[in-house]
């Protein structure tokens, strides 16, 4: 049994990672000496398989020799081929059986499109290729609503099979807890003789049904592809032990490794080589980073494995443990472009075919030619693998050639001059950027001070910006395992072998739960012992640890906290909660949401194999003084081969290290030396500089430096909003918006959250400099959600801080942060209420409220107002701690502006302020270019005519937008401040922008708005606007697409639906139809225009509220046909199972969404109350009714309208 894990002697063993770009081999020879081997994963011209051609190389087999398997003793392996087949939707033809209402719910998911500013929303391709309802319901207590339909399952299935599908999915609604239902469908599939059969509650024992869903689909969609992969490698290794890399990390026999294990098989033993090795050297916090050819890979480590319970990988979530791994598109294929203003790199990458252009292949520029045109990589010492017959060096000169066309091409386009070296340098600046930001992401966003870790360097492509990358953070060591090339391969050797049990629980914590919970852990231990077995793995000397994952009742962000205890649980996760969000809920009831248990056997002893080389007894010397280029310069410094170094030698930067399948750059004021180990470790022995001269005049390197620096800054400060608010809407559904604005109140950049925020924080920001006459003290903080006065309704609320420089003198920009509050007071709860006239129905009105005055927080006075009025705030301590964590958010966008200030200087942050500005006016003008005069009326449900016209001037590069003739101010509360009209516009015009770029006030430049003062879209108080916020501002944005002739209506409305009584308040938004346009069909049931809120997963609201979901799902036909159609609307059913007040807030139930270019309009919506006696109560778009228990309310949402004229034939 023990030859699994551990050598033997007289046998091979051999680690691979099978990467997009390379596979890389470790092997442990029979004396215990470790070999290195790379090749190209896809080389088809000469190897059928990379992991076997490697193993070949190694023992010497020859292709049409058999390989000999009693050399060896166990292959492990990390594999693409699963994450390929999922990228490239390439698995096996799946059948989907769900519960009947639900056949749309893993299309629909929560609702939320991709991408915030794409006029054609592409939605990830479902995995099944085909779906059937079932007969069957139980309810989220366990009560069998509708007996499971044998009948009704088996003609499903057998239709399947008669296609030729073989592989099936079940997700039926709760079977994470209830299985028997999924159970009877998996003997029936057996039976009819489908050989994949994957269940929910197998796969992923958890609540919510999406998730769920997803994984179980991944599951049988790839399962059948890995098998295939594992029987052709298993054929050719004729019975030799051969395991697979899990993305938890740990090892799995090859015949139980399943599709939704898969996915992080490769980085996963990158994670687990760097903690082993780095342990082993003395580094126990470091931040790992993996640059290979096609990415990067960054995680974190302090001691124990960071694992992600949610996932969403290509589209497809995934609910299963996974190693908590952050990539970014940024690797040494990443293709370097010029875009007309900015310098490029990536997202795309040159792969592995054609590869870099240096691959002599015809591929395009990418990091990889930067590095060998500055030197950094040297063609004499790196192997020789390309060319037509693989025996060519990397091709300098073709790089040379492309990187001076390049800069003749930028030269032209904008005037700028740079020779090959400074734009190949720029763009490794930018790569630096990239990475540093994705190193953010998983540090310090999470609460982790970057700077007392060291960063864990490996990948064929890490050494080389490994110094970069530290610099740009402030981390202060650098650790490379003389491995590091091939670290990924190493850690599949190191790695343990391991199993994670889960079951949900979804119980209070009490102490009468203690008893269940020791019970769940030991039935959960023993399945996975015995798992273990059934893999012919070692069952004797194994640790079980011990889990629960507990969150706040109302909260969906559950944390994991070791149960060896289960009496320190509670004190366990307050302080696990504590670290990460930086607050507890002592008043709230503890949710202990699943157990695990995870079993562990040991693995590979590191002591076992040896790179040891033969003592030195010469000085250390250089094998060749090579040309390297820093800052515009050209200087010698000298190469090393690594194999040369021996512990105690020390090497001053600049200098280059050739290593095992990979190239390390030690950059000059950093040193590096070398380990007991063979380790390499790097340190800074020159301060790094404080501040770098960049200048102020518009550079297109730092343009897109400062473009990501900016955007950087608004996702962290989202992150931290959304870790740190207690209410779900910002913490879940994350309807939130952040941003940075200049010290004019203009805005910079802000994190793509909610459209109609985006564009309107400007006005509030302006409206408080403004009443301030601009004059603020350091410490101040503003709240405002007057709509009047740049808010939008009054459930967002702003908040506005000042930032001064360090000495809190001279005031240099504002950030600001929108969250929409639970409740903030109004006739009804929620603070949506569909029948106000005037504002003071709709809530509280803060207008130029002092939040923080000189640093001290205003907490008496803010609940003073939150509590006045007829109609208060009824949670005014849920407001206070929301208001709280966007004080925080903003304190972390302060901080990183000072940050940037203090390294590039205040002039070239306030100029790139301006140049980033700039580039998007110009973007923007680009699209006017292509733009003709337009004019539209559209008219609402209530009459009420928004009135566009849209005139260029050419010569200008101008547009004026008109909204002359627009109705008046309603009676109603579909008034749209001007805030929310502004922000219209400018989404719209950023949508017609093609390329990647903040929204910006620069987008608004080329534009002049006329809003007439008294009309519908710039009313004056006491108007009621909530519905102007969420209905008419998507009514706003078809307006002027209309008038563009750019794309036909989508549902134009957010189908705000609230319920609730004295113990209950629910609110969300409803998908519908996308509006088609030239050359693309609309999507459907997604959300369009100025939202992009998520929707709460079925199982969880069946869970927390007293509701029951019929039926969520598309609503077939209801787009209109044209020549590209628009999308379907969806149906949404929720029955109630105790009495509550429900209201309606929607529109297009009267008007349908229009049609454009001869294309039809889409359907209306239609709402409706369907009583338990069997009577329908119709209702308006606008409506508010009392619901009992066994009433269904009932929503049809509407259809995007269609374009061009259908084809007759």
């Amino acid at each position: 049994m023990t030859a699994l894990l551990l050598s033997t002697p007289a046998r091979w063993q051999f680690w691979i990672d099978r990467g997009g770009t390379f596979t890389d081999v470790v092997a442990r020879r029979p004396d215990g000496r470790l070999v290195a081997h790379k090749l190209l994963s896809d080389n088809p011209e000469h190897y059928p398989d990379a992991a076997l051609q490697g193993i070949r190389d190694l023992l010497g087999v020859s292709a049409d020799q058999p390989i000999p398997a009693e050399r060896i003793a166990a292959v492990k392996m990390g594999t693409t081929v699963a994450t390929n087949a999922l990228l490239e939707r390439k698995g096996d033809r799946t059948l989907l059986l769900i519960t009947r209402g639900f056949r749309d719910a893993l299309r629909i998911a929560y609702q939320n499109r991709p991408k915030l500013f794409a006029r054609q929303i592409v939605l990830p391709e479902l995995l099944y290729e085909r779906v059937a309802e079932v007969r069957e319901r139980v309810s989220a207590q366990g009560e069998v609503l509708a007996p499971f339909d044998a009948d009704d399952a088996r003609r499903s299935l057998e239709a399947a099979w008669r296609t030729g599908i073989r592989a099936v999915a079940i997700v039926f609604l709760h079977g994470y807890r209830f299985p028997e239902h999924e159970r009877l469908a998996a003997a029936l599939a057996k039976q009819i003789g489908f050989t994949q059969i994957s269940t929910s509650h197998e796969v992923s024992p958890l609540m919510k049904l999406v998730g769920r869903g997803d994984t179980t689909v991944v599951d049988a969609y790839l399962s059948p592809i890995l098998r295939r992969y594992i029987d052709r490698v298993a054929s050719e290794l004729s019975g030799a032990r051969l395991l697979f890399m899990q993305s938890h990390g740990g090892l799995a026999d090859a015949h139980h490794f399943r599709g939704k294990d898969s996915i992080l098989s490769g980085p996963a033993g990158g994670i687990v080589g760097a903690a082993r090795t780095a342990a082993r050297a003395g580094f126990e916090r470091i931040i790992t980073f993996d640059m290979g050819g096609t990415s990067t890979d960054v995680a974190h480590y302090a001691g124990e494995y960071e694992r992600a319970f949610e996932t969403l990988v290509a589209g497809v979530r995934l609910r299963a443990p996974m190693l908590h791994i952050h990539t970014v598109a940024a690797g040494g294929g990443s293709i370097c472009r010029f875009d007309g203003g900015r310098l490029r790199v990536g997202p795309e990458s040159a792969g592995a075919n054609p590869g870099p252009a240096c691959y002599r292949r015809g591929g395009p520029l990418t990091v990889t030619d930067c590095n060998l045109l500055l030197g950094r990589i040297q063609p004499a010492f790196f192997p020789k693998i390309f060319g037509l017959d693989q025996n060519q060096p990397l091709d300098r000169d073709t790089v040379a050639r492309q990187f001076a066309a390049l800069a003749v091409e930028i030269e032209a386009k904008s005037g700028a001059r740079y020779t090959p070296t400074e734009l190949a340098e720029g763009f490794l600046k930018i790569a630096v950027e990239n990475m540093a930001n994705a190193i953010k992401q998983i540090s310090t966003q999470r609460g982790y001070d970057v700077t007392e870790y060291t960063l864990c360097c490996f990948g064929g492509a890490g050494g080389q910006h490994a110094c970069a990358v530290a610099d740009a953070l402030g981390m202060p060591t650098i650790f490379i395992h003389p491995l590091a090339g091939v670290l990924s391969a190493y850690g599949m050797g190191l790695a343990d072998a391991r199993l994670l049990k889960e079951r949900a629980v979804e119980a209070p914590l009490s102490a009468e739960l203690m008893p269940v919970l020791e019970r769940t852990f030991g039935e959960l231990e023993q399945a996975g012992r015995a798992a273990m077995q059934a893999q012919d793995l070692p069952a004797g000397p194994i640790q079980a640890l011990r889990g629960a994952r507990l969150r706040y009742t109302g909260s969906d962000t559950a944390l994991l906290v070791a149960a060896d205890d289960p009496s320190a649980l509670a004190a366990r996760f307050t302080d696990a909660h504590r670290r990460r969000f930086g607050f507890t809920l002592p008043d709230k009831t503890l949710i202990v949401e699943a157990a695990q248990v995870e079993i562990i056997s040991g693995g590979f002893d590191m002591r076992e194999a040896t790179t040891a080389t033969a003592p030195r007894h010469e000085p250390l010397a250089p094998a060749a003084q090579v040309a390297l280029h820093f800052a515009g310069a050209e200087r010698t410094a000298p190469f090393h081969r690594r194999a040369d170094l021996r512990p105690g030698d020390r090497i001053v930067g600049p200098a280059i290290l050739g290593e095992t399948g990979a190239t390390t750059l030690i950059e000059p004021g950093w040193q590096a030396e070398v380990g007991a180990h063979d380790d390499l470790v790097l340190t800074r022995h020159q301060p790094r500089p404080q501040r770098v001269a960049v200048g102020t005049d518009v550079d297109p390197i730092m343009l897109e430096v400062f473009n990501n620096l900016f955007m950087a800054i608004a996702e962290q400060m989202g992150v931290t909003l959304a870790n740190t608010a207690h209410s779900v809407n910002i913490k879940e559904r994350l309807d939130f918006s952040c941003a940075l604005f200049d010290r004019d109140g203009q805005l910079i950049a802000n994190a793509p959250h909610i459209p109609v925020h985006l564009g309107s924080m400007s006005e509030a920001v302006q409206a408080i400099i403004d009443a301030h006459h601009g004059h603020f003290q350091a410490g101040d903080v503003y709240a405002t959600n007057a709509p009047y006065s740049g808010g939008t309704h009054l459930p967002d609320v702003t908040v506005i801080t000042p930032v001064f420089d360090d000495a809190g003198r001279e005031l240099l920009f504002y950030v600001a942060s929108r969250g929409h509050h639970a409740d903030i007071g109004g006739i009804t709860p929620g603070s949506m209420p569909p029948d106000s006239v005037r504002i003071d129905q709709e809530g509280v009105l803060l207008d130029n409220v002092p939040l923080v005055s000189t640093g001290q927080f205003r907490e008496q006075d803010l609940l003073a107002r939150l509590g006045a009025g007829p109609w208060p705030a009824r949670n005014a301590k849920q407001n206070l701690a929301d208001l709280q964590a966007q004080i925080a958010a903003n304190e972390k966008g302060a901080r990183e502006l000072r940050r940037m200030v203090a390294h590039f200087g205040s002039d070239t942050v306030h100029a790139y302020m301006r140049h980033v500005q700039d580039n998007a006016a110009e973007q923007v003008r680009r699209a006017l270019d292509r733009l003709s005069d337009g004019a539209f009326a559209y008219e609402m449900d209530n009459g009420a005519v928004i009135r566009v016209a849209i005139r260029l001037d050419r010569a200008r590069r101008t547009a004026r937008i008109d909204f002359t003739g627009t109705s008046p101010q309603q009676p109603n509360n579909f008034n749209a401040p001007r805030a929310v009209c502004l922000a219209a516009v400018l989404y719209v015009f950023r949508t017609l922008v093609d390329d990647d770029i903040p929204l910006n006030a620069g987008c608004l430049r080329p534009l002049d708005i006329v809003i007439p003062p008294g009309c519908l879209l710039d009313p004056r108080p006491p108007a009621a606007v909530v519905a102007g916020n969420v209905e008419t501002s998507q009514c706003v944005v078809d307006a002027l697409y209309g008038a563009l002739g750019a794309m036909a209506a989508a549902q134009g409305t957010m189908n705000n639906f609230t319920f609730g009584n004295d113990q209950h308040q629910y609110y969300e938004t409803i998908c519908g139809g996308a509006g088609a346009g030239p050359g693309f069909d609309g999507a459907s049931a997604v959300h369009t225009h100025m939202t992009n809120s998520r929707l709460t997963d079925p199982e969880v609201l069946e869970w927390r509220f007293p509701v029951r979901v019929e039926e969520f799902a598309i609503r077939a036909g209801s787009g209109g046909p044209g020549r590209w159609h628009g999308g379907d609307g969806a149906i949404r059913r929720i029955r109630f199972l105790e009495p509550m007040t429900a209201a309606i807030l929607s529109g297009h139930r009267r008007i349908a969404p229009y049609g454009l270019r001869g294309g039809t309009p889409g359907h209306v919506g239609h709402n409706a109350v369907e009583r338990a006696d069997g009577k329908i109560e119709e209702l308006p778009g606008t409506a508010q009714v009392t619901v009992r228990t066994g009433d269904v309310f009932a929503i049809e949402t509407p259809g995007g309208g269609g374009y061009g004229a259908a084809d007759p034939n």
